[in-house]
């Protein structure tokens, strides 16, 4: 079965399909790759030499405790941060290494949606979700208009576009976030806590549309959360970061059988104190 067969699957059909053959397919391509990683703010080391390979078509999710360096190295995939050693290479580039003004290509590519969902509360639904259209330089008010709407319905918001932010609950806010992510058509996009905040049936909405991105449009997702539940529905494949450092990788299976006291602590959100 080919990726562009797989990504027409519905999105419960991915459950029947074999992690073995599922990796087999998404691990065709390598999207990022991220080498040596290093990062510190003042005399805090907050990544110590990353190694990491995300594939093209995939939704990983980068797990660990907070101060770990999950959004510190996601940051770092799209050039928010600069790092003091190592590389990211995406389509031929080292990130790490090119000026602001040489990130744009890589920015209309990759795209992010951050944990408050950073919606202008001035701007209605439809100029919040054009605003990355208009800063890239596209003028053309109905095209402007069809990829807003086109957005909105990949969300399941359709007709919501003359909405202000306050008129929004906080599921609908991060739903049009996510437009506003997808509106340029990236490859990729990045998600720190998208389910921050939310009641868990919101929270299985926004799985399902994440999913959904990958198996119907084919972009890779890369996130950052805590939910576990969320973290057994959607991930092609998982990695724990400790300290720094990448700690394990693997599937959502093999997560569940391991052995590793700190990932069982983890899944079972148990810390080491004893209630006796």
């Amino acid at each position: 079965m080919k990726f562009s067969q797989l990504s027409r699957l519905p999105i419960l059909r991915i459950a029947t399909l074999t992690e073995r053959h599922y990796s087999e397919v998404v691990k065709k391509e390598v999207f990022l790759k991220i080498r040596g990683l290093e990062k510190s703010f003042g005399e805090q080391r907050v990544l110590k030499g990353v190694d990491l390979d995300v594939y093209r078509g995939e939704t990983l999710i980068l797990l660990g405790g907070s101060g770990g360096g999950k959004s510190v190295l996601m940051k770092h995939m799209i050039g928010l941060l600069k790092p003091d050693a190592g590389s990211v290479i995406f389509e031929g580039k080292d990130l790490a290494g090119l000026k602001e003004r040489e990130l744009t290509f890589a920015r209309h590519r990759i795209s992010m949606m951050f944990q408050s969902g950073a919606l202008f509360d001035s701007l209605t639904v439809k100029e919040n979700i054009a605003f990355p259209l208009r800063e890239s330089g596209i003028k053309d008010k109905a095209e402007i208009s069809e990829r807003v709407a086109e957005a909105l319905t990949i969300v399941k918001l359709p007709g919501q576009e003359d909405k202000m932010p306050s008129e929004l609950s906080g599921g609908m806010r991060k739903r049009v976030a996510l437009a506003r992510a997808v509106v340029e058509k990236p490859c990729c996009v990045l998600y720190d806590e998208p389910h921050a905040g939310l009641d868990p049936v919101t929270a299985d909405s926004i799985d399902h549309l994440i999913k959904d991105l990958e198996l119907d449009h084919g972009i890779t997702n890369i996130v950052v959360t805590h939910e576990m539940r969320s973290v057994f529905r959607i991930a092609s494949r998982i990695v724990f970061m400790k300290e720094g450092r990448v700690h394990w990788e693997g599937t959502a299976a093999e997560l569940k059988k391991s052995s590793d006291p700190l990932l069982k602590n983890f899944i079972e959100g148990r810390s080491d104190e004893s209630w006796d």
